[in-house]
């Protein structure tokens, strides 16, 4: 993932998981809705909003790549 400047907020990663949600595996969907009422830091936020960024977007091989990254992003 690309190094951005913004820090992205609770809202912005809701809505950015919302809007992946129809290309998401089910479970990790819900993973991390619950991970985003845990009051995670600044840097976990940014983190999963660029993988889910464009998400929609990557090939199957780099989905799995975030899948496992949300995977350890969520569930530590």
């Amino acid at each position: 993932m690309g190094e951005c400047r913004l820090d992205h907020s609770v809202q912005d990663v809701i809505q950015k998981l919302k809007s992946q949600k129809e290309f998401m595996p089910p479970q990790l969907h819900k993973g991390c809705e619950a991970w985003l009422q845990t009051n995670p830091t600044q840097l976990q936020l940014n983190d999963v909003f660029h993988l889910l960024k464009k998400y929609d977007l990557a090939s199957v091989e780099e989905q799995e790549q975030r899948n496992k990254a949300l995977e350890e992003i969520v569930h530590g």
